[in-house]
């Protein structure tokens, strides 16, 4: 008996997708088989692609269409996102504890506004160094250079802190917390931002940057006011423990993540020659989104930091708080920042990403005129707290723009680009604000808050379009 099937080859003809919604599987043609008996069968075939598959806007960018890492798959990535939720914790006690020593930090050493400012400004050689080798430490050594260096870094600058070095030696060492703190928020941003609901999983990674910067003026004032010890033995009991735990969890999660692996998995998707940052910098379309992004997280890092670094010394010397409820004023702020990071995370996206900074913005500077024009200590308390929640997605947000409008293989090289970028805003602007204190008092920190808030909106506004993505 003859089992011969006899099969008919049909083309099925699909119709054209626009550029902006190709998928990577494309340039394959589909055609049908069908049996005798009615079974189908496909038989797909390669062609050569064709300028017209060519995306003409930006170089390969990751879509929804990819397969996406979530938080907690594969396993590992479960502890590698609970190292990173603690790095950003040391992180944020790192930048916003320095605000509520400043009062001490003058009194211990006897310096003036515009010396003390050297700690918002040291930290800025450290993420300027950050910003040249990151990619280079990713491409040798992975996610476990960056696991193993990090924590190092902020060892050694805290033992002198804790040590009590001369200012200037403290001032030198921080740099080394800088160049941490620079490699730690390229790396697990551009990793975070590639996940499955990354708005939502960025909210949480930055509100534990929120939680650090909350808890550490609350700790720290309350050490010094309450159980009268030095400010150096906050470094001591605090961020030295914190320090060595987070080289033993982040070198455990992210051990297996080796160089080879960071290679294998962002293979360039374009044929721009040179390497990885001349392109992220120097190449449009991808330098357009990479100079707004780092211009505008300057901008918005210089906010965060001049209102939570200046905010003690304003609330004690122009409101006339007291030293306690003075440093409650900054734990507000940063709270508020916090919380605004987590639950903003799932509005956000339900808005547009591109829509709701620029609905954000302008609410915060109307609290800044609040906090500036009204002056009693509780208006201006409430005000810079509700500033913080609003200015919290903001910079969730610029991550989010990046990995959405640039090819994969760009996303460290540039995130670590425009987070130096932020960290120069984070030391510039706070130390203009101590500089010009010097001479005219620290209620100057009012109108440069304002002015920054109006250039970072116009940034923003200069990105191109990104609508709601779809997971």
């Amino acid at each position: 008996m003859s089992l011969t099937t006899v099969v008919e080859l049909e083309t099925v003809h699909t119709l054209p997708k626009p550029a902006h919604t190709k998928e990577p599987f494309d340039n394959i043609s589909q055609r049908s088989t069908r049996t005798q008996d009615g079974r189908a069968l496909s038989l797909n075939s390669f062609h050569e692609a064709t300028p017209d598959d060519v995306d003409g806007s930006l170089p390969s960018p990751t879509t929804a269409t990819e397969h996406l890492q979530q938080w907690n798959f594969p396993r590992v990535n479960l502890w590698r996102t609970l190292a990173a939720f603690w790095g950003f914790i040391i992180m944020g006690a790192n930048d916003a504890v320095v605000g509520a020593l400043i009062p001490y930090l003058q009194e211990y050493y006897n310096l003036s506004y515009l010396v003390v400012s050297l700690l918002f400004l040291s930290p800025l050689v450290g993420y300027t160094a950050s910003a040249l080798t990151n990619n280079m430490i990713h491409l040798k050594w992975g996610q476990r250079g960056v696991a193993i260096i990090c924590p190092l870094c902020h060892l050694v600058a805290y033992i002198f802190a804790a040590a009590h070095a001369p200012f200037p030696v403290i001032v030198v060492f921080f740099t080394l917390a800088g160049f941490g703190n620079g490699l730690e928020d390229a790396a697990w941003n551009a990793w975070v931002g590639n996940m499955a609901n990354n708005n939502e999983v960025l909210g949480f990674l930055h509100g534990f940057y929120g939680l650090g910067a909350t808890i550490s003026p609350l700790i720290a004032t309350t050490m010094i006011t309450k159980a009268n010890l030095a400010w150096y033995h906050y470094y001591q009991y605090v961020m030295l423990p914190l320090a060595g735990i987070e080289l033993l969890i982040a070198g455990t999660a992210f051990w297996t993540a080796t160089g080879a692996e960071y290679r294998a998995n962002h293979p360039r998707t374009t044929d721009v020659k040179g390497n990885r940052m001349n392109e992220a910098l120097f190449h449009r379309p991808a330098a357009r989104v990479t100079w707004l992004c780092a211009a505008f997280l300057a901008g918005y890092v210089g906010v965060e930091v001049a209102l939570g670094g200046w905010i003690t010394a304003f609330m004690l010397r122009v409101r006339h708080g007291s030293p306690f409820a003075s440093g409650m004023v900054a734990t507000g702020f940063w709270l508020g920042m916090t919380i605004g990071r987590v639950i903003l995370g799932f509005v956000t996206p339900k808005i547009g990403e591109s829509l709701a900074i620029l609905i954000y913005i302008p609410i915060c500077m109307g609290l800044e005129l609040l906090f500036w024009l009204v002056p009693q200590f509780y208006v201006s308390s409430v005000a810079v707290a509700f500033q913080g929640f609003f200015l919290g997605p903001l910079f969730p947000a610029a991550v989010v723009a990046a990995t959405r409008l640039l090819p994969k293989h760009l996303h460290v090289s540039s995130i670590g680009f425009a987070a130096a970028f932020g960290g120069g805003g984070a030391a510039l602007f706070p130390f203009a604000v101590g500089a010009i204190a010097q001479a005219k008092g620290v209620q100057v920190l009012q109108p440069i808050v304002l002015a920054l808030l109006a250039v970072i909106w116009l940034l923003w506004a200069g990105l191109p379009r990104m609508g709601k993505k779809k997971e």
